[in-house]
């Protein structure tokens, strides 16, 4: 019962937002379409459900080159290969909307484990891997993206690692644990408790509202 609601909440959700944004999505677009590289849209391949492929939608932030140039699949805060746009796009989160599409066709859900590329999926420990996108669609949002909700700003102020050996070292194996964590604690209230903490977050960033609304969600102590 709880994947039937939850897959009813995921159509429900994304056809009000796609009514609802219109109006936010066609200026984005023509902004995209005039600056930058002139491309609106950025599809990357990613890992889902049973860990089978497919193509995430997002509105493009970066430069069309921008795995080959600099940190690769890394990006940093005030990151060179980011677009005028893209900057404003990526701090409030807008450049996911288009992945309400995504939802809509069942590729994602509201809420799971985000989807990953390759490389940072292979972070993963290797106990993780197997487990992270067993019988759950990757999310929208999830608990990882909470926690993580200014994932760019600590990579970009961790002095010690390369950026990559910081990323393995210190942010994979938390939100492994986070995943870990959802796949425990997965239910209708968490979903919803979820979705009102992304939006928490986004206005109020240095809350600790989520640790308190999510019970025995692991705290992150490793940002040396």
């Amino acid at each position: 019962m709880y994947f039937f609601f939850k897959r009813l909440l995921d159509i429900m959700v994304a056809l009000f937002a796609i009514l609802l944004l219109l109006p936010l999505l066609l200026p984005i677009i023509i902004g995209l379409k005039l600056t930058g590289e002139g491309y609106v849209f950025y599809k990357q391949k990613r890992i889902g459900l049973n860990n089978n492929y497919f193509y995430i939608l997002k509105f493009a932030t970066m430069l069309k080159d921008s795995p080959n140039l600099g940190t690769g699949m890394i990006t940093l805060r005030n990151d060179p290969r980011i677009t005028p746009m893209g900057g404003f796009l990526r701090r409030t989160k807008i450049n996911e909307l288009p992945q309400i599409f995504n939802i809509l066709m069942g590729d994602i859900s509201l809420v799971g484990p985000r989807p990953l590329v390759d490389r940072t999926y292979n972070a993963y420990p290797d106990g993780i891997r197997e487990k992270v996108y067993k019988g759950v669609k990757p999310g929208l949002t999830g608990v990882g993206s909470i926690v993580f909700r200014d994932e760019e700003k600590m990579i970009s102020e961790n002095k010690g690692d390369d950026p990559h050996k910081y990323y393995k070292r210190v942010i994979a194996p938390h939100k492994g644990e986070l995943e870990m964590w959802y796949q425990d604690h997965a239910s209708f209230l968490t979903d919803l408790k979820i979705i009102f903490l992304t939006a928490w977050v986004i206005i109020f960033p240095e809350s600790h509202l989520p640790y308190k609304m999510l019970k025995g969600v692991p705290e992150l102590d490793l940002l040396s």
